[in-house]
């Protein structure tokens, strides 16, 4: 897996295979570039590009754990395509990759030939960040792969009917890593830290001109039907802002659809068309 060096020094590790329209795939808070390893066999035509964020996956950790901000991360990812020597590509984010995508709209719209974003807006509802303050930076209680694929699978159906025990062991191994004494984070703990004392300096920010900034861009968004990050009123508002956005709800997902599904794959593909 190669790696390259930020500007203030951390090593971090991406994956770039495939040719054709590159598409850069940013994953959501705690996970890494292995949540795309669903989309990954439907992405034969592009140049498909992966990054495990600061403090995530592979990426080496950052011992000012103030660094795991959004602003942060989009700025690794404009180091990113300056060492793979990429004037552009389709940003496919989900969740806090989705943030990133349109915090490039504002600091590096150039680089951006198109956004796809995976259940998240520019409004974030306080119940849903406050389920996930609940589980972020906090190790798992399952000792094994399979536990841990048991509790989700109990946890996460209600917002995912349907959905077979074998992928939820794929969700496991994706979270966590297994070692002689149980499962671990497969993040920084202190991405916990970071994330409290962010919100206790003052509410977020207005994210809806940041959106605006991608005007002009081909476009396309999913929301999970269950979702408790996107919700039904921003989806709707966001659709009325850009009617040209390709857009699905996924009435059997929640927080956040797999990218293997059916009306996922459209909306990326329509998305990808577009671009010259």
């Amino acid at each position: 897996m190669p790696y390259f060096k930020t500007s203030d020094g951390l090593s971090l590790s991406y994956t770039d295979q495939g040719t054709g329209k590159p598409i850069l795939c940013l994953a959501g808070l705690t996970r890494c570039g292995l949540d795309f390893r669903y989309f990954e066999p439907h992405a034969n035509k592009y140049r498909m590009i992966t990054l495990d964020s600061r403090g995530r996956g592979a990426s080496q950790y950052d011992s000012n754990y103030m660094n795991y901000n959004v602003l942060r991360e989009a700025q690794d990812v404009v180091e990113l395509l300056d060492h793979l020597s990429l004037a552009k590509t389709a940003v496919l984010g989900t969740s806090r990759g989705g943030l990133i995508a349109m915090t490039l709209a504002a600091i590096a719209n150039d680089r951006l030939s198109g956004v796809i974003l995976n259940d998240i807006g520019p409004d974030l509802p306080s119940v849903g960040l406050q389920r996930i303050m609940e589980y972020v930076g906090r190790p798992p209680t399952a000792k094994t792969h399979e536990s841990a694929a048991a509790q989700l699978k109990i946890a996460m159906t209600p917002a995912f009917p349907n959905v077979p025990s074998e992928r939820w062991l794929e969700e496991a191994q994706t979270f966590y890593t297994q070692t002689e004494t149980g499962l671990t984070l497969r993040y920084d703990p202190k991405l916990r830290d970071a994330m409290i004392e962010q919100a206790s300096a003052g509410p977020l920010p207005d994210l809806w001109p940041v959106f605006g900034m991608l005007a002009g861009l081909p476009i396309g968004a999913l929301r999970g039907g269950q979702s408790d990050i996107l919700t039904a009123a921003t989806f709707a508002k966001m659709q009325a802002e850009r009617p040209d956005m390709v857009c699905a709800e996924l009435a059997d997902r929640g927080h956040v659809p797999f990218l293997d599904e059916t009306a996922s794959l459209r909306v990326i593909h329509s998305v990808m068309e577009q671009i010259i």
